[in-house]
């Protein structure tokens, strides 16, 4: 956008004033748009030669949202319930022309105009719960004298995007515009009739509808305190004056505003944001990827290939015979019949992409694909076996991928005569669900592959984080610290389940005990057996596991590992555990004892932000905003606390510094301090100080 520009301009059409909004990328509530769209307005209510007005955000677009950055800074006038509060108070008919995303505070500029009308690919929510926040320019009043209460309390705790369709049939639309928006707009405007929402009754309500709604918010809110507060100040709409209303929900939004969990999910935007900037990749195009293929069709391959295939894109899905391909296409339609069944596809969507992926063992097939994913049995002989036989069959300037979660890249990239075409795609299982992708780059992988990945992880939908080559990458590598302590606080004197409650407790959805069951004891069990040979004996080796394993115990697929599982799943302390525990303490003389809550999270927090510290000055990691994305959608690391590094930040890392050498202590090598932790305790600096990048070059509106 030109400096010179004013991002808020008027045009005149006759009779109608058209607002025109030119913000890129995506007109977010700043300042200036905000100032804008009050002078324009109120010069407007004043011109006798003005009978109505239209706001437009241009074609494709509306107002997608606050400018997010603002939030971190004082409050500066003019307000948006200001704005807002002066388009409802004109005397002249008001029309808003929604091309693009309304969201945020740009559903609540066009709450307040008397007509609204969308284009097909319009998009309407109020989505600030996602922030930790509530909306605050009358949207939580408005909305339930639209749709009613209990509606209000689904959309808005929901923080639901509406397309055009679902908006119409809301109420939310007045009416889907096939042509030229603005020209019927303008044409639309002089004859609309004055309907301010906030004039309006709440419609009577379904008290059982009611309940359900604020049930359901109430079970997903996973400690966001406003849900609770979006669900009071909506109640209030049927039950005060809109005034009132009002000023509940303004109170309501300002402290919310300055809660940790608000902070914490603002964090979390602008890391995701920030996550696609790599350096040295300015300036460089992604190769083209249309046909793909994946190698291996057990559950993770399958999973992929229903990713892959959801991109639109087409998948040839490789086993080693003609057998084990077709019970890898029947892995990926039982995935596809899940989601028939959940009501998340169609029937007709469903088979559409299904028909996207082709099964075969004919290697011969490779030769067609733009990138090639393997998904083979986590060994290195095994993939590299894989690379050589890729190698011989990919078209020059393919994507040759691997799924791996430790093995080293470098060693893989090797056997091939085209190790720049080489990289690390690790999904999370279940791949078509977990939202995060780890970008891994060897040694010698070229600017434009990574850049393709990055393309590709857009295009499925998926959170990329680049990582560096080392064992374990940035998740995995810290995971095996976080697990490794977690088992040493046990050895110590917690229980398997005091270390899950305390886990739970802080925001995970379960424990790393229960995680590890339900992955299977194995896994890990194998991995451990691969760095034995590697092992330092100065680091402290907890047992237990391997002795859980050794019994067959492997989780819940056995019906035992840390816990034992009845026939329905359910969990419960188990004796034999117990009595595991025990022999192993008694065999190192450990006198157990106790630790708060409180303690245990300290200790496994402060273990995982120490381990990115090295993560980041090996430059493994980017930024420390990069681990925080890989743990919250990875590893159920809870959002409202913004991930292991910024909640060590707001710890204080001298604070974690010292339960860092406490761990280390306990658990010996490969625990100690970071040299990066520990200058920036120093310096009294946090991990958010040493990012190279800063958030603040980022526009921030809230895009669905």
């Amino acid at each position: 956008m030109d400096a010179v520009t004013p991002p808020v301009t008027v045009a005149r059409h006759g009779a109608v004033a058209v607002i025109a909004i030119d913000f890129p990328p995506v007109n977010a509530l700043s300042k200036a748009v905000r100032q804008g769209l009050m002078d324009a307005v109120r010069a407007l209510e004043a011109d006798p030669d003005v009978a109505a007005l239209v706001i437009s955000g241009g074609p494709g677009r509306f107002i997608a949202g606050a400018d997010i950055r603002e939030m971190s800074q004082p409050p500066d006038a003019p307000f948006l319930p200001d704005v807002v509060a002066a388009i409802d108070a004109c005397a002249k008919p008001v029309v808003a022309a929604i091309a693009g995303a309304a969201l945020g505070g740009g559903c609540e500029i066009a709450l307040a105009c008397d007509l609204r009308l969308g284009r097909p690919k319009a998009l309407m929510g109020l989505t600030e719960t996602r922030l930790g926040l509530i909306p605050g320019a009358g949207g939580t009043q408005r909305l339930p004298r639209l749709v009613g209460v209990a509606q209000a309390i689904a959309l808005i705790c929901e923080g639901r995007v509406l397309k055009a369709g679902d908006a119409l049939a809301l109420g939310l639309l007045d009416e889907v515009v096939e042509g030229d928006l603005l020209a019927e707009a303008i044409a639309r405007a002089p004859g609309v009739t004055k309907r301010r929402l906030s004039e309006l009754p709440v419609p009577a309500g379904d008290d059982a509808a009611e309940e359900a709604a604020i049930a359901r918010a109430r079970k997903a809110a996973k400690g966001v305190p406003a849900i609770a507060e979006a669900i009071r100040v909506i109640r209030a709409a049927g039950e005060a004056e809109f005034a009132t209303g009002l000023a509940l929900e303004r109170a309501a939004f300002l402290a919310l505003r300055e809660s940790a969990e608000a902070k914490a999910l603002r964090h979390l935007f602008f890391a995701e944001r920030e996550a696609t900037k790599v350096p040295g990749l300015e300036s460089v195009a992604p190769r083209p990827v249309e046909a793909v293929a994946v190698i291996g069709a057990g559950t993770m391959g399958a999973g992929i290939a229903v990713a892959l295939a959801d991109a639109g894109l087409s998948v040839t899905l490789v086993e080693r015979d003609g057998e084990a391909a077709a019970a890898g296409l029947q892995r990926v339609a039982d995935l596809y019949a899940r989601q028939v069944k959940s009501g998340r596809l169609t029937q007709a969507q469903g088979a559409e992409r299904l028909g996207c992926v082709t099964p075969t063992a004919d290697w011969a097939s490779l030769a067609a694909a733009d990138l090639v994913v393997e998904a083979a049995f986590e060994d290195l002989a095994v993939k590299a076996d894989i690379f050589r036989r890729l190698d011989a069959v990919a078209k020059p300037g393919a994507v040759l991928a691997t799924n791996t979660s430790y093995l080293d890249l470098d060693a893989i990239a090797a056997v091939t005569s085209r190790p720049q075409d080489v990289v690390g795609l690790h999904f999370f299982a279940p791949a078509n669900v977990m939202k995060l992708l780890e970008v891994v780059r060897p040694a010698r992988t070229a600017p434009d592959v990574i850049a393709t990945a990055l393309a590709l992880a857009k295009r499925m939908g998926k959170q990329p984080v680049v990582a560096g080559n080392c064992d374990g990458f940035i998740g995995n590598r810290i995971y095996a610290l976080y697990r490794r302590h977690a088992e040493v606080l046990v050895e110590d004197g917690a229980s398997p389940q005091e270390v899950d409650a305390a886990l739970e407790a802080y925001g995970f959805a379960m424990g790393i005990f229960a995680v590890s069951d339900m992955s299977g004891l194995d896994i890990a069990y194998a991995m451990r057996k691969r760095r034995a040979a590697t092992r330092d004996p100065a680091e402290r080796y907890v047992s237990i596991a391997d002795r859980l394993v050794e019994q067959g115990r492997l989780g819940r697929k056995t019906g035992a590992g840390w816990y034992a599982y009845d026939a329905a799943g359910a969990k419960s302390a188990d004796p034999v555990v117990e009595a595991l525990i025990a022999e192993a303490r008694a065999e190192k003389a450990i006198v157990p004892r106790s630790f708060t809550p409180e303690q245990i999270q300290r200790r496994l927090l402060a273990v995982m932000a120490n381990e990115g510290a090295k993560a980041l000055a090996e430059g493994i990691a980017l930024r420390a905003s990069d681990i925080d994305l890989a743990f919250v959608h990875g590893y159920g690391f809870p959002r409202t606390r913004g991930g292991p590094m910024w909640a060590a930040d707001q710890m204080g890392l001298r604070v974690v510094l010292t339960e860092v050498e406490a761990a280390h202590a306990a658990g010996g090598t490969g625990s100690e301090p970071a040299p990066l932790l520990v200058a920036l305790a120093r310096d009294g600096r946090s991990f958010a100080d040493w990012q190279p990048t800063k958030q603040a070059e980022q526009q921030g509106g809230q895009e669905p």
